[in-house]
């Protein structure tokens, strides 16, 4: 039982928590898969593994991070195991799923995603970890276990692709000397 594995919680406000966090993790998980349904599986064996390995979770740390370091290293094994796996390879079949958006925020959230959607990895997850979760840049690195410095790098450097690729001008005094040579 959940209670016994953790002291001083009861078993009402561990799954309060969790139930809490599951709208940034699911958020989180869509910007990394890309997939709704891939997305939603990977929540629920978050949870799961959550559940299972409760007594690792030290009280009084913060849950939501400690949920997404789990969600992120499923994400990162699945990754590591589909990387190899090919499918409509010369994108046909895609193509002709889609179907023109209607509405101009639509394009333009589209192109936001096709940019993200671009940008490496890494730059992408530690965005996406500051910017959308809110996360700060120490708990974001502690998640994708590296350091502080790396995580403000990253955030900056796709902040300044973003920039570049959705054709928006960048502020010359914040922008960095490598934004700089990209644009030009």
């Amino acid at each position: 039982m959940l209670t016994q594995a953790i002291t001083g919680w009861n078993e009402q406000s561990v799954h309060d928590v969790m139930l809490h966090a599951i709208p940034d993790l699911r958020a989180f998980a869509i910007s990394l898969s890309g997939k709704v349904d891939r997305a939603d599986d990977l929540v629920q064996e978050t949870l799961l593994r959550a559940m299972a390995n409760i007594s690792s979770f030290q009280p009084g740390t913060n849950m939501s991070a400690w949920l997404t370091t789990i969600l992120h290293n499923l994400f990162v094994s699945d990754y590591r195991k589909r990387r190899y796996e090919v499918q409509d390879t010369d994108g046909l079949h895609f193509d002709s799923l889609i179907v023109p958006p209607e509405q101009h925020s639509r394009l333009e959230f589209d192109e936001f995603r096709g940019a993200l959607a671009s940008l490496p990895p890494d730059y992408r997850e530690a965005l996406l970890l500051v910017g959308a979760c809110g996360f700060s840049y120490k708990e974001a690195a502690a998640i994708c276990e590296t350091a502080v410095g790396t995580i403000k790098s990253r955030v900056n450097r796709a902040r300044t692709h973003l920039s570049i690729l959705l054709g928006r001008q960048l502020d010359p005094a914040r922008a960095p000397m490598h934004a700089q040579a990209l644009s030009a």
